[in-house]
């Protein structure tokens, strides 16, 4: 007879809780397994609501503001630009990347996107995305990644990669 049986007591895991209610319950073919309590899970953001934060930052864009772009990054932000050589680390920084960037009146639009929802208030959003440049008519085509922290009930951006596609197309 094995003595796993009576090595079951203290907290367990979430993720040893099936294999020790298993093995609890056939160490001596007597016990029956108990349950623990039921844990409610939150739920993690729907894929569209992940997708929609881009529609938000490319309705920020057009507004010319980039205070208004800046506010949907956490102050902590890191942006790595599509056109700028330089990491943008805080709020100042990022301001100035927009008040750039915003002259050529971007507009975007996504090409692809592949969602990952990490857990309740967190998910990241990367694939292609395409800027038209009103202001000279250019269109950038970019690979990107929105990784996405809710705080307080609202989504902010932490981390923007943004780069240039490397071969012509």
């Amino acid at each position: 007879m094995s003595n796993v049986g009576r090595t079951c007591s203290g907290a367990i895991t979430a993720v040893a809780l099936a294999v020790t209610l298993t093995a609890c319950g056939t160490a001596s073919g007597n016990e029956q397994p108990t349950t623990a309590p039921a844990t409610t899970a939150v739920a993690g953001p729907s894929t569209q609501e992940v997708e929609a934060l881009f529609d938000t930052w490319n309705r920020a864009l057009a507004t010319g503001d980039p205070q208004q772009v800046a506010d949907l990054y956490a102050p902590d932000a890191v942006l790595l630009p599509t056109l700028s050589d330089n990491v943008r680390s805080d709020r100042a920084e990022i301001v100035d990347y927009f008040e750039h960037f915003l002259a050529n009146k971007p507009s975007g639009e996504i090409l692809e996107s592949h969602v990952a929802v990490l857990g309740p208030d967190t998910a990241i959003d990367a694939g292609v995305y395409r800027f038209t440049l009103a202001a000279n008519g250019t269109q950038v085509d970019a690979r990107y990644t929105f990784a996405y922290e809710r705080v307080d009930g609202k989504w902010l951006i932490v981390n923007h990669h943004s780069s240039a596609m490397p071969e012509a197309h």
